[in-house]
């Protein structure tokens, strides 16, 4: 979705979805309403977030804006990134190799497994007694 420079992209990360838009500007980090270093007080969070940009050379140089739900921290954070990666690649198609390079493009597929019944977890079984 292109609206006078203006592009929309959605990242997902186990099950935090992202929905993120971003234009040019001065480097402006917006997560639901809030400034990044508010959302996410972890630094490393913040790093992964502007990672896509450190491989573009193109950090400070677009305004974003996201709204996340679902997950936790780090999950949220890996959902802004793929959105941001989304969106740089649509604003710019000769993004995407370096992108890819770096393993951004794919959406990490990671999920929780889930629990099976009759057993205390997904792997884990009830302790078996011979006697």
């Amino acid at each position: 979705m292109n609206q006078e420079n203006q592009y929309y992209a959605t990242g997902r990360r186990k099950t935090a979805i992202s929905r993120t838009w971003m234009k040019p500007g001065s480097g402006e980090i917006i997560i639901n309403n809030r400034p990044v270093e508010e959302y996410f007080p972890i630094e490393a969070t913040r790093e992964e977030l502007i990672q896509p940009f450190k491989v573009t050379n193109t950090l400070g140089s677009y305004d974003i804006r996201a709204t996340v739900g679902g997950g936790g921290i780090v999950g949220q954070a890996g959902a802004v990134r793929h959105g941001i990666t989304r969106a740089l690649v649509s604003m710019n198609p000769d993004f995407r190799l370096s992108l890819k390079k770096a393993g951004f493009i794919k959406r990490d597929p990671r999920v929780k497994e889930r629990k099976k019944y009759g057993q205390k977890g997904a792997r884990a079984r009830f302790q078996f007694s011979k006697r």
